[in-house]
């Protein structure tokens, strides 16, 4: 099995940087604000507001590996060969590697405090092309993003569980696995299973 690569650059896509969501100047045409209508119910970026936030994420930040059960991911994903925690100067990230070919990586995504918005804000300014929002997973608002079109086997899911906290999976499959024709399908899946964990259900 090809080593995966390093956490911090499949990672990179989801640390959306601060200074672009907070209006810093970037190429790209920008959309127009979300109208006063709907203001009630997104965020200064447009995306959803999160109307049921997940608080108690400490621990889960701390460690990255025990957002998800070993049994939710295997059961989505196939048979995990080992996990491995990276460390980047806000946040902690797990990766899940499949015997079958491939890996996945999930972070609770503290260093952006814009949430899910950030990710919309960063779309508006033309930072990230590939943008297709996503229904709601166990009702938290999600989106599948790139900074260009996916490859093949790859997939970028940011689901908001606070308007402040993004819960970020980026899978990274080969060709030997069976998801690999649909990695969003099983980034959802695991998306899910992270919510369900966290929530305590």
């Amino acid at each position: 099995m090809r080593p995966c690569k390093s956490l911090a650059a499949l990672i990179a896509a989801a640390a959306v940087l601060s200074t672009a969501a907070c209006g810093g100047s970037n190429a790209g045409s920008a959309t127009p604000a979300p109208s006063s209508a709907s203001s009630s119910n997104t965020n200064s970026g447009g995306a959803p507001k999160v109307e049921q936030p997940i608080t108690n994420t400490s621990g889960f930040e701390a460690d990255p590996c025990s957002v998800i059960p070993a049994a939710s991911v295997e059961t989505a994903g196939g048979k995990v060969d080992r996990t491995k925690v990276e460390n980047s100067s806000t946040d902690k990230t797990c990766a899940w590697i499949f015997t079958s070919g491939g890996n996945f990586s999930g972070s609770l995504v503290t260093g952006n405090t814009h949430g899910l918005d950030g990710v919309y804000l960063q779309h508006r300014s033309g930072v990230i092309t590939y943008f297709k929002p996503q229904p709601a997973i166990q009702g938290y608002p999600a989106v599948v993003y790139d900074r260009g079109q996916p490859a093949p086997g790859r997939c970028n899911l940011a689901v908001g569980i606070r308007d402040d906290l993004t819960y970020t999976i980026v899978t990274q499959l080969m060709r030997e696995s069976p998801a690999y024709a649909d990695p969003c399908g099983l980034a959802t899946k695991l998306a899910g299973a992270a919510i369900s964990h966290m929530k305590g259900q």
